[in-house]
């Protein structure tokens, strides 16, 4: 199993740094940030933007895949967008991925007016169609209900070959066929609840709802990674070493391949012991690219 890890884009490029580099030191497959305008309780904190940030930790690591988690057409146009994600895409050394979703109804609608009402699903899969195109070939047109796009250039291309790999945040099953048609990689919260239980019960429920998609169109689920964020979960999974180790157990059992976690805040949301982490790096990391014993 490779994990990854969150590192919220909440702090100035000093305090950062050295954040991004440990994620590779420690041995993390790869390493996110959020692309939002300013996010849930932490919205009246600091909040930096996605792009830069993502460009920064490139120029500090070597190895580490990087990438966002996730982007959305809640406030980004496909052809603007596509240009960013190739310079990420270059300064990385074809090292990025792009997480993408539908995007959330809270601050990030709010502040920029909103879309229009039912119109979410329909956008989000626009804007990944869209950015297929932009990012596989040299010349893009297309129109759809949401975006208008004409004969926009993509030179020089990405580095990866056709294009950047895609992750897709999906938990519905019409976000899941976005996923099943487009992804690399699919990614899944969990359904919303208080309920531990209720939660790893839904994730479970989801996992083999995608894979009937998948089924549906052909595709093999061998063929694209599955990605659990853990921390939508009630409980926080850097708690403790025993508490880590417990949930890439779970998530492994149910067929995930990636599991991505959040870096410990001092409080509040994902608030944790960076002495976890530093635990977890060095006792469970290697215990999950070995695999289960025999």
């Amino acid at each position: 199993m490779r994990t990854g890890i969150v590192i919220l884009p909440e702090h100035r490029w000093w305090m950062a740094e050295h954040k991004w580099k440990a994620a590779e030191e420690y041995g993390f497959h790869h390493a996110w940030t959020y692309d939002h305008m300013g996010w849930r309780s932490l919205v009246d904190g600091p909040w930096f933007g996605a792009v830069p940030t993502l460009a920064a930790a490139a120029s500090v690591t070597r190895t580490i895949r990087l990438g966002t988690l996730v982007a959305s057409p809640n406030f980004r146009h496909p052809v603007p967008f596509a240009r960013d994600l190739l310079a990420l895409d270059d300064v990385s050394d074809g090292r990025f991925t792009l997480g993408v979703g539908a995007g959330g109804v809270g601050y990030d609608t709010q502040v920029m007016g909103g879309p229009p009402p039912g119109s979410r699903q329909g956008r989000f899969e626009e804007f990944v169609a869209a950015l297929d195109m932009l990012l596989a070939q040299d010349r893009t047109t297309f129109r759809g209900e949401h975006y208008e796009i004409r004969d926009a250039r993509s030179a020089p291309g990405c580095v990866q070959r056709p294009r950047l790999p895609f992750v897709v945040a999906a938990n519905g099953p019409k976000a899941m066929g976005v996923a099943a048609k487009y992804g690399t990689g699919w990614v899944t919260t969990g359904p919303e609840t208080d309920d531990e239980h209720a939660w790893w019960d839904g994730v479970a429920a989801m996992a083999a709802r995608f894979r009937e998609v998948l089924a549906g169109i052909g595709r093999a689920a061998e063929s694209i990674d599955f990605h659990l964020n853990a921390d939508s979960c009630p409980v926080y999974s850097l708690t403790s070493v025993d508490r880590f180790r417990e949930v890439a157990g779970r998530a492994r059992e149910l067929g995930f391949t990636d599991l991505v976690v959040h870096w410990p805040r001092e409080n509040g949301v994902y608030a944790g012991s960076e002495a976890v982490l530093e635990r977890v790096a060095a006792d469970v990391l290697p215990e999950l690219v070995a695999g289960p014993a025999a």
